[in-house]
């Protein structure tokens, strides 16, 4: 039977972090095997998709970003644990987020190095059974990097670019149990959110929609390409209603993980949902193609409503499935 207060999870993920932070790169594949399952499934965004088993993450993911960002320091914003309310996966996930920074020494992915400081910006949530970690959501926002070294992918955005901080309140390390009244209430206020956004012709105006569960003065801490909004007003303006005239046939939301612990609380999906673009999200056309958005969510509550959304959606993926791979491009012009 899992603590209540989800205690000995938070302290595998924790002594993971410590081991693999402190590694040498020789020893990154035995530091996964001893905290991860054999069969560890492991999902990133692209181009690394799906990878299983800890020796190969070992090597396609974390010794090539060691060696790119050397001196790397993990930053963390946020970590918390809950159980997954969706039923069909459950279990006792662990999140965290906030930055990986080092100094960007070798390329990466392709991406040109600096030689200077470089935050990749993350969020992972981990599945632990039996004092194993048997699944991992990691999400980068690999276009941030991109642009912190010159590279700006995408058209201009319509909000801003910058490193993102943690949470205003400066109280997203859950280390501590947290009263599981905090947690429902949390739960509560993402899904009452989640409700809304499913309907997008509701009939409510946009702002009035999300004035039902947002703080007027809410920040949306969105993805490089994206950008990030400050109050109602500006985040309606600056992505929520482009986005939701940009596509059409969107599907309903397909959550693998949904949790909360006091006042934090977020999901992924993998996908979260398709749509079909009509024209105009990040300035591109229409192409009458379906794409998916894997994304993570995690949320800040205030007293009823939400007051900061940190989000990660795998751009790279979503414009590769309409035709344009965005560090492949990036290369070719590198070396033309």
């Amino acid at each position: 039977m899992t603590d209540v207060d989800f205690q000995t999870e938070k302290q595998v993920v924790r002594d993971y972090y410590n081991a693999l932070d402190t590694a040498k790169e020789a020893d990154l594949a035995a530091v996964m095997t001893r905290f991860c399952a054999p069969d560890l499934l492991w999902r990133g965004f692209h181009p690394f998709n799906e990878i299983h088993g800890p020796d190969a993450v070992a090597e396609q993911f974390w010794l090539p970003l060691r060696r790119s960002l050397t001196r790397m320091q993990r930053r963390l914003d946020i970590f918390f644990a809950g159980q997954n309310t969706i039923a069909d996966t459950g279990g006792v996930w662990v999140s965290s987020s906030g930055h990986l920074m080092g100094l960007f020494d070798v390329p990466w992915l392709g991406i040109p190095h600096t030689r200077r400081m470089a935050f990749l910006r993350y969020c992972a949530f981990h599945r632990v059974d039996g004092g194993k970690i048997t699944e991992t959501a990691m999400y980068f926002d690999i276009p941030h990097l991109m642009m912190q070294a010159g590279w700006n992918p995408f058209p201009p955005q319509t909000a801003a670019h910058l490193v993102q901080p943690g949470p205003m309140t400066h109280d997203g390390l859950l280390y501590d149990p947290q009263a599981p009244e905090a947690g429902r209430e949390t739960l509560r206020v993402i899904e009452a959110m989640i409700s809304d956004l499913g309907q997008w012709q509701g009939g409510l105006p946009l702002e009035e929609e999300l004035a039902r569960t947002w703080h007027d003065d809410m920040i949306w801490w969105g993805p490089a390409g994206i950008g990030a909004s400050y109050t109602i007003e500006r985040y309606a303006k600056q992505h929520s209603a482009p986005f939701r005239a940009g596509f059409a046939n969107r599907t309903k939301t397909r959550h693998l993980c949904r949790m909360a612990e006091g006042h934090y609380g977020g999901f992924f999906g993998w996908p979260n949902f398709t749509a079909e673009p009509t024209g105009g999200f990040m300035g591109m056309p229409a192409t009458g193609k379906a794409g998916e958005f894997r994304v993570i969510d995690l949320y800040r509550r205030a007293g009823d409503k939400l007051a900061e959304n940190w989000i990660y959606i795998d751009l790279l993926h979503f414009w590769k499935m309409q035709g344009v791979d965005v560090l492949a491009r990036m290369r070719d012009e590198i070396h033309a």
